[in-house]
């Protein structure tokens, strides 16, 4: 069971799972246009407050893509720490049949954590694609710690959209793969730029709104 409420041209709801309550904030694509589901959960040390996240929930519906902004339970729960991955997986697994229900097909996606969540279970919960914001190749200063079997594993078509001075992983660390890479130069792991670079946020934004965009373009009918 859920139960929404509706406020300007979103919807959020709450989604029960074995881990607790999820909220589902929907940012709907006109009915006319509506061909895919874009679901993004937030990393583990922030929410859907995100910059990026937020950037591509207000661009992606114009181009036929609804976007559903996924806070994980712990999230919900008000709770400071994220719990250990399996735990993610099994409230990702939860709200699936909330994200599937448009009768769309749904590209599962995150930032960070978000992003090696999405990968874990693509393949299991029937993506059709995967969006990874500032995947966490590695922790920092720790690059033999790689997570790149968990990016190569995804097992569907994949966008990494990356930082160019992301301590997690700079582009030019992560490993050859079918998947696509945008980077975003001079971003750190939140996308933040630096005041002197020869962008601003806003540019890097539209980098990252593009480069979703012109990716989902290709997905679907």
């Amino acid at each position: 069971m859920t139960k929404s409420v509706t406020k300007s041209v979103t919807k959020s709801e709450i989604a029960s799972t074995d881990a607790g309550d999820a909220r589902i904030t929907w940012h709907p694509a006109p009915k006319s246009k509506a061909r895919l589901v874009l679901a993004l959960s937030h990393g583990a040390g922030g929410g859907i407050e995100a910059r990026d996240l937020k950037a591509i929930a207000a661009a992606l519906p114009a181009h036929g893509v609804s976007v559903a902004l996924v806070e994980q339970p712990w999230r919900v729960a008000g709770k400071k720490v994220a719990p250990a991955p399996k735990t993610l997986d099994v409230g990702w697994r939860g709200l699936w049949p909330a994200l599937t229900k448009p009768g769309l097909p749904v590209i599962a996606g995150g930032r960070s954590a978000g992003a090696r969540v999405a990968c874990r279970t693509a393949t299991e919960l029937g993506a059709v694609a995967v969006l990874a914001l500032s995947f966490p190749l590695h922790p920092p200063g720790k690059p033999e710690k790689s997570r790149a079997d968990e990016l190569l594993g995804a097992g569907v078509p994949t966008l990494v959209v990356q930082g160019g001075n992301d301590s997690f992983g700079k582009p030019a660390e992560f490993p050859e793969g079918t998947y696509e890479l945008v980077e975003v130069p001079f971003g750190d792991h939140g996308f933040a730029i630096p005041k002197r670079a020869p962008i601003d946020e806003a540019e890097a934004m539209r980098i990252i709104t593009d480069g979703v965009t012109r990716w989902t373009g290709m997905l679907g009918a």
